[in-house]
């Protein structure tokens, strides 16, 4: 399984707030908003908090618009186990 973020912001600023929460999954940036907008999430000039869960075939197996930051981690790891993501 892999996991990473993006972000529309630059990749200087990316790596200065991944580096600031020591985090262990990158941040992708998107500061010409071409993914965002592909996605669908594009709300002006930012774009929407949404978790994709993409299978390994490559085909979108979920999608959650109603991220919460304080509970991101626990969700995600919910929703996982109910997908039947395997850890590996």
């Amino acid at each position: 399984m892999a996991y990473f973020t993006a972000s529309c912001d630059d990749v200087e600023t990316n790596t200065k707030f991944a580096e600031s929460l020591q985090l262990d999954y990158p941040i992708l940036s998107d500061p010409e908003r071409e993914v965002a907008d592909a996605y669908g999430i594009l709300k002006g000039r930012f774009a929407s908090r949404v978790t994709f869960y993409i299978g390994k075939d490559g085909k979108i197996l979920y999608i959650d618009s109603s991220v919460s930051a304080r509970s991101a981690g626990a969700d995600l790891a919910s929703k996982l186990k109910e997908l039947g993501v395997d850890e590996n």
